[in-house]
């Protein structure tokens, strides 16, 4: 609309100077302050790299004019220590660099405080190693799979199509495709953008079982056999809960519905969507197992696993004496951490709901480790990852592999406008308005995809070699170290509680115990909820 506004504009001031100009013949002075105006918004709206310019001629430039004044320290994103707390003031910018393969050094030496209580860090070895990015990928697949998948260390998170623009995930699906890595559909169904790409797809189901559901919302086998099928997907994720708002389901307003997404999801044009929050497949531990089975029976074995938010441990330890019962086990679990993000959640749900990542993640990791069923089930991680030190951070402490959607948002070009929930997104990430969704030109922004990819996992290489380290699945707690006072260092290992194999089979410790005895593989609920 704005790009429409600014055309019309200067048509109509062209035409006004040009009337009152045959009367009064000086006025054609005012074209040189005019002119190199109109010719710069012609040439933003020409212009595809920069979407915020392209949507809003001539004004959009105002916002690169505003960051060359701020001061130059905020220029880089160094992301924060702990667990949880949020990231520096200008966290896209060593996103925005990777992205469009600028230069990420700086000047000066660190930029955090060495000493501050909380600082954490990696020690480096007198003999490191030379690592190799191209060989940072998992092989996700246990005993039952037929069809195991060759994992890059880094994805693409979890965002819908309609949460996010069909150019948004069209430009994603190619960046996979470019550096060989996997695009999240999230939960709003497999769109024929996820497929025009021709990057490898992880396909969420949602407990609307979007793109596979009857038209009462009921999971239909038929439909999901037939899309699963599709050589781009690779694997299957079910998802149960979602960091920045579990517990609760999900909505996209009506005026978000196009055609387009009416068709991907299988809903009704006019009308709000509404995910449920709980599934209506299982209602057990035992069911969801069933699911998992039932689902990589139909897909003709591909990887299938779930995604939730830890919240209630003895849920998850449910689970997994359903898998020593059933002999069931996901293929991978994917632990989201409650400062994920969303379009948009209820403030309270976003602040005080959810377990945060790292706790999550080392509770399935001891959960897994100690009922001795981890060597068959990979375990990913989200939640606030954008750095190699972030991946490093998380996969020493139990991921294999990383999930980042903010990361990808932030390639793709997102400001943080925080729009996401109005459909007016300025630079075509999180909007249905075809006015705003031009602005995202998608052979522009894949590569930049690409390029955040690559950078990010060649940091990741880089650290790890410097550790003395040949491979992601060689980190291990002990090697993150953390003040933890003024005068006083700890690793990983000695600060927090890692169960050996088997542990919980034989004798769980006192901080397992009472969960333990309560979690039951037939039901999970309990007479004390």
């Amino acid at each position: 609309m704005i790009r429409i506004i600014f055309l019309l504009s200067v048509l109509i001031t062209t035409a006004i100077m040009s009337i009152i100009s045959f009367f009064y013949p000086p006025i054609w002075w005012l074209m040189l302050f005019f002119g190199p105006l109109f010719l710069i918004g012609f040439l933003d709206m020409l212009q595809t790299k920069h979407a915020i310019k392209r949507n809003f001629p001539l004004l959009g430039n105002f916002r690169y004019l505003l960051e060359l004044i701020r001061p130059e320290i905020n220029q880089y994103f160094v992301e924060s220590n702990t667990s949880g707390t949020p990231f520096s003031r200008d966290e896209r910018s060593v996103v925005y660099q990777r992205a469009k393969g600028e230069l990420d050094t700086i000047p000066f030496g660190t930029q955090k405080n060495v000493y501050e209580v909380g600082y954490v860090w990696v020690n480096h070895s007198i003999m490191p190693t030379k690592a190799d990015p191209e060989k940072m990928r998992v092989i996700v697949g246990g005993p039952d799979c037929k069809k195991p998948y060759s994992a890059s260390i880094l994805n693409i998170g979890a965002m819908s199509f309609g949460a996010l623009s069909s150019n948004a995930v069209l430009a994603l699906n190619e960046g996979a495709r470019l550096d060989n890595f996997a695009h999240n559909t999230g939960e709003g169904g497999l769109s024929k953008y996820h497929l025009a790409g021709g990057g490898d797809i992880i396909w969420q189901i949602g407990t609307g079982y979007f793109g596979c559901r009857t038209k009462d919302g009921k999971f239909d086998p038929g439909q999901f056999q037939e899309k699963s099928q599709h050589p781009h997907v690779k694997m299957i994720e079910i998802k149960l809960s979602q960091g920045a708002k579990p517990g609760g389901g999900g909505i996209l307003p009506a005026a978000k519905v196009s055609r387009e997404i009416s068709q991907a999801r299988g809903v009704p044009m006019g009308q709000d969507v509404l995910s449920p929050s709980r599934h209506s497949s299982f209602d057990s531990p035992i069911g969801l197992l069933e699911f998992v089975a039932k689902l990589r029976d139909l897909s003709g074995g591909k990887p299938v696993g779930f995604k939730l938010c830890i919240g209630k441990r003895r849920e998850f330890l449910a689970i997994v004496k359903a898998m020593l019962k059933t002999g069931i086990t996901p293929d991978f679990i994917a632990v989201d951490g409650s400062e994920g993000g969303t379009g948009a959640a209820p403030l309270e749900f976003t602040n005080y709901l959810g377990c945060p990542l790292m706790e999550g993640l080392m509770f399935v990791q001891n959960s897994l480790k100690g009922a001795s069923l981890r060597p068959k089930i990979k375990i990913f991680a989200s939640g606030k990852v954008t750095t190699g030190f972030g991946m490093i951070h998380r996969l020493a402490v139990g991921a294999d592999v990383i999930y980042s959607a903010r990361g990808m948002m932030m390639a793709l070009g997102c400001i943080q406008a925080l729009k996401c929930n109005t459909n007016e997104c300025p630079v075509g990430v999180t909007t249905q308005d075809p006015g705003l969704v031009v602005g995202l030109v998608v052979p522009e922004k894949n590569k930049r995809i690409a390029s955040y990819h690559r950078q990010t996992v060649k940091s990741l290489s880089q650290l790890i070699g410097a550790m003395g380290l040949e491979h992601s699945s060689e980190l291990r707690p002990w090697h993150i170290m953390k003040r933890v006072s003024s005068s006083e260092i700890r690793n990983y290992a000695e600060i927090y509680e890692f169960l050996k194999d088997g542990e919980l089979l034989s004798n769980p410790p006192a901080s397992f115990r009472r969960a333990w005895d309560l979690a039951r593989e037939e039901s999970f609920a309990h007479e004390g909820d």
